[in-house]
């Protein structure tokens, strides 16, 4: 009985405590996206930003999103006050959500943060962009 407890307790922190998998350097990062053959999602964030702090609890925890950027996606993410912004994707607010192929912005940022359901729709169109580019190699 106690072993049937422990692994529905393990499940459930399983569960509810994945998120986001970040890459902690943008070099890293930008190989990874280039050996996996998928976008690199660079979210550009600024300490002390509330909008920035709505979309890392509220969007970026939804588990339709985290599974879809754990999978389709390489993750990084840029703070403007700890200077680990590639220059060419700092913008004027945050946060700022740009999507990366072969180290080109395949569009110009989201700005703000975007709900959950909304998101999952520009990442979808992300992903269909992506896969045609591709196939025009």
């Amino acid at each position: 009985m106690m072993k049937i407890i422990f692994i529905m307790m393990f499940a459930a922190l399983s569960l509810f405590g994945a998120g986001v998998k970040w890459e902690k350097d943008i070099a890293v990062a930008v190989e990874k996206a280039s050996k996996e053959q998928k976008p690199l999602m660079v979210l550009v964030t600024k300490n002390g930003c509330k909008w920035c702090d709505i979309l890392k609890q509220g969007t970026l925890k939804n588990p339709k999103v985290v599974a879809i950027l754990n999978r389709d996606f390489v993750a990084y993410e840029g703070v403007v006050d700890e200077g680990t912004v590639p220059p060419s994707l700092m913008t004027q607010g945050t946060p700022a959500t740009w999507f990366i192929k072969d180290k080109s912005p395949m569009f110009e940022p989201i700005m703000g943060a975007v709900e959950g359901e909304d998101f999952l729709k520009a990442l979808d169109i992300v992903k269909q962009e992506y896969k045609k580019s591709a196939m025009k190699k």
